[in-house]
């Protein structure tokens, strides 16, 4: 005697043999099933296709990042040069002010000398 297995639970057998409502059955399930895991495949293609684009949009903004860094290294140089730039100008603001009141203190010592010794 050969039992055939049901495919699910409307699938009945009579006897040997498996009835035509059993068959039809059976095929509306496989036809059931087969569209279902159409329809999760295309599901799953879209899904694969979003992640392509965040992925290249993804890779996008890490070029952007790096550029980004790259302008901020170069301007935070340019500032420090710039910082260092003048921190020489006025140093030599200060040197020049400092030997300026020398000349001047010696130019007066010498006005003094030379009003009293040239009369």
């Amino acid at each position: 005697m050969v039992s055939a297995k049901p495919c699910c639970e409307r699938c009945v057998v009579e006897g040997n043999e498996v009835s035509q409502s059993a068959k039809a059955s059976c095929e509306t399930c496989e036809t059931s099933e087969t569209l279902l895991i159409a329809m999760l495949q295309k599901e799953l293609d879209l899904k694969n296709e979003q992640l392509s684009v965040k992925d290249k949009q993804i890779e996008e903004l890490n070029a952007r990042l790096a550029e980004s860094s790259a302008a901020l290294v170069a301007a935070q140089q340019t500032a420090q040069a710039a910082q260092a730039l003048h921190a020489g100008t006025i140093q030599q603001q200060l040197v020049g002010e400092s030997v300026n009141s020398e000349d001047q203190d010696l130019k007066e010592k010498k006005n003094w000398f030379h009003r009293i010794f040239s009369k």
